[in-house]
């Protein structure tokens, strides 16, 4: 009796060691282009998901990180099992939500950044929403499935009827945002209009002609979620410290980031190899009033309720607890 006391203890810890060395020992992890980015950017200067993965018992993690133009790519890459943690707009996470339900479970893991969204234009024909005609082409980061292009389509809809839903789809283009800049910009391949993001519709905005037809925050009525985080249920039940391990990560890298915005604009000028923009360029984007790093999400279920009216998705989520694991419940949202 004495010695089974003895060597229990020891036996949990061997059984706890045993479950740690059974997850995976690399993570790979994709993201897009911009400041939105910046906690993903920070998270893998300063090796934080390995920091937190010592912490939950996982001594040899290795992090891939890889940069995407778009979601297509993503949304391959997680159904398939290649990437476990992925950085997407809400349409993506809402899509893959409905596609994979009955087998690896893909949900938000937690948002990432909220800003706007910004549709500008060169053509000076256009002074709204209803001014776009064949001659325009609107470079958005994936046609159909992006967050730009369902916010197309949600402004199709209040302006010209659910009939017309698609109405703007055979004028977008896909793009990364980097490039379509420069298109924009250098009026290439006809691009004379871009659904962009900080800071690339700052640059855009120095370009003659160039400016503001509408915003996602007035398509959906107030701040929205632009970038969050998903994975698949399949990878949390079989590697739950990994998976605390990247949440605990990224809630680390957004509350340095929050405390010290001009130390963050540093590192995303460096990171990203940024030499259009000053560190001023960039505390004036991430310090705005309608931008924000936060783990909350907003205007998600709105915005998978309209895929769910026009058919894009088959299910309705009942609430935004559907959409995301229970980890990120405390912070609430919709």
């Amino acid at each position: 009796m004495f010695i089974a006391k003895r060597l229990l203890p020891g036996l949990l810890l061997a059984a706890v060691a045993m479950t740690a060395r059974a997850e995976m020992t690399e993570i790979n992890v994709a993201q897009q282009y911009g400041v939105a980015f910046l906690p993903l950017m920070l998270m893998e200067r300063d090796k934080l998901v390995e920091k937190h993965a010592k912490a939950e018992g996982l001594s040899e993690v290795k992090v891939g990180w890889i940069k995407v133009a778009g979601p297509s790519v993503m949304n391959d890459g997680i159904i398939s099992g290649a990437l476990q943690f992925i950085s997407v707009g809400a349409p993506s996470l809402i899509t893959l939500w409905d596609k994979t339900k009955d087998n690896v479970q893909i949900k938000g893991m937690s948002a990432l950044t909220t800003y706007p969204l910004y549709l500008n234009v060169r053509n000076p024909n256009i002074k709204s929403i209803r001014d776009f005609s064949d001659k325009d082409k609107i470079a958005i980061p994936s046609v159909k499935i992006s967050t730009q292009a369902i916010m197309l389509q949600m402004a199709a809809e209040k302006t010209f009827g659910e009939k017309d839903v698609s109405r703007f789809d055979p004028l977008t283009v896909s793009m990364a945002h980097p490039d379509a800049t420069a298109a924009f910009i250098n009026n290439v391949a006809g691009v004379n209009a871009h659904f962009s993001s900080s800071p690339f519709y700052e640059q855009e905005m120095k370009a003659p002609g160039a400016r503001l037809v509408t915003t996602n925050y007035e398509i959906l009525g107030g701040p929205a979620t632009a970038v969050l985080i998903t994975a698949s249920a399949k990878f949390r039940e079989a590697n739950p410290n990994a998976f605390k391990a990247f949440y605990g990560a990224l809630s680390e890298a957004i509350g340095t980031i929050n405390k010290d915005k001009r130390a963050a604009a540093k590192l995303y000028l460096q990171v990203a190899n940024d030499t259009k923009n000053s560190v001023d360029d960039i505390v004036a984007i991430i310090n705005d009033k309608d931008y924000a790093y936060t783990l909350k999400p907003e205007k998600v279920l709105k915005t998978a309720q309209f895929m769910a009216k026009i058919g894009s998705i088959k299910r309705t989520p009942a609430g935004i607890a559907d959409l995301f694991f229970p980890e990120n419940a405390a912070h609430g949202g919709d």
